[in-house]
C-alpha cells in the first residue's frame, strides 16, 4: 500500500506519515499543491491525504482535478473547519471522508484503513460481476456506472452506497446501517454526512436522467425503487 500525504506543516505530516508507517503503509509526502498534483499525475497511489489549505493549489481544487481522470482512488481531506458547508464542499469535490483538525493519529489510522478496505472489496454480485436495475448498470469489478449507456463518474464513497441501495432490492436501508456498512464500526461518522451523498447521488444517477430511483422515507431512512 502506498499513500500520498499532502500537507504543508512539516511536523503534522511527519506525524501521519509515522502514524502510518506504524501500520505497514508506505508514505510519501508533499508539502504544496503544485507539487502534488504532479505526483498524482505521475505515480499510482491506493490512497490521498489532502490538507485543503495548501500553498500553490488548494486541496479542494486538487480534488476537483484529480476526479478528472481518477474516480476510484480515495481521498481523505484534512481541515482546520469544522461547519457541514466546508464538508459539502470537500465532498463535492469528489472526497470520500473528511476530518477535522485537530485529530488524534489513532482516528485518521482508522479512517485510512477503513478506505483502504472497502476500496479493495469487490462484493460477490454475480458471476459476472454485473448488475442490472432498471436502466442502470453496475461493474462491481471495475467500478464502473453507466445509465441509458451513458457513463457516470461516482467516487468510491458514492459507489459503494449506490451499490448498497441496490442490494437492498426496495427495502429501507437506515442511515445507521448506511454508515455501519460503508464507514465501519470504528469510524465516527454525522448522519449528516450520509444526507451529503445521498443529495450527490442523485444529482448523478437520476437528475440528468429526469428520474427519482432513490427514496426516501423520512425518519426511516433510504430505498432503491
Amino acid at each position: 500500500m502506498k499513500i500520498l500525504i499532502v500537507e504543508d506543516d512539516p511536523t503534522l505530516s511527519k506525524n501521519i506519515c509515522d502514524a502510518l508507517t506504524d501500520g505497514n503503509i508506505h508514505t510519501e509526502a508533499v508539502y504544496n499543491g503544485v507539487l502534488a498534483e504532479k505526483m498524482l499525475r505521475k505515480n499510482h497511489y491506493d490512497c490521498v491525504v489532502l490538507d485543503v489549505n495548501l500553498p500553490g493549489k488548494t486541496g479542494l481544487d486538487i480534488c476537483k482535478d484529480f476526479r478528472k481522470h481518477n474516480s476510484h482512488t480515495p481521498i481523505l481531506m484534512l481541515t482546520a473547519f469544522g461547519e457541514l458547508d466546508d464538508k459539502v464542499a470537500g465532498f463535492n469535490a469528489g472526497a470520500d471522508d473528511y476530518l477535522t483538525k485537530p485529530f488524534y493519529m489513532r482516528e485518521l489510522s482508522l479512517r485510512v484503513n477503513s478506505l483502504l478496505k472497502r476500496k479493495n472489496h469487490t462484493p460477490d454480485i454475480s458471476e459476472d460481476s454485473l448488475l442490472t436495475v432498471n436502466d442502470i448498470i453496475i461493474d462491481t469489478k471495475t467500478k464502473k456506472v453507466s445509465r441509458q449507456n451513458i457513463e457516470i463518474n461516482l467516487t468510491p464513497r458514492e459507489f459503494q452506497i449506490l451499490l448498497r441501495l441496490v442490494k437492498s432490492k426496495g427495502e429501507l436501508v437506515s442511515k445507521n446501517d448506511l454508515i455501519k456498512e460503508i464507514w465501519g464500526n470504528s469510524v465516527d461518522i454525522n448522519t449528516n454526512t450520509i444526507e451529503v451523498f445521498i443529495n450527490f447521488l442523485r444529482k448523478k444517477i437520476d437528475k440528468p436522467f429526469g428520474t427519482e430511483s432513490i427514496k426516501t422515507k423520512v425518519g426511516y431512512g433510504y430505498y432503491f425503487e
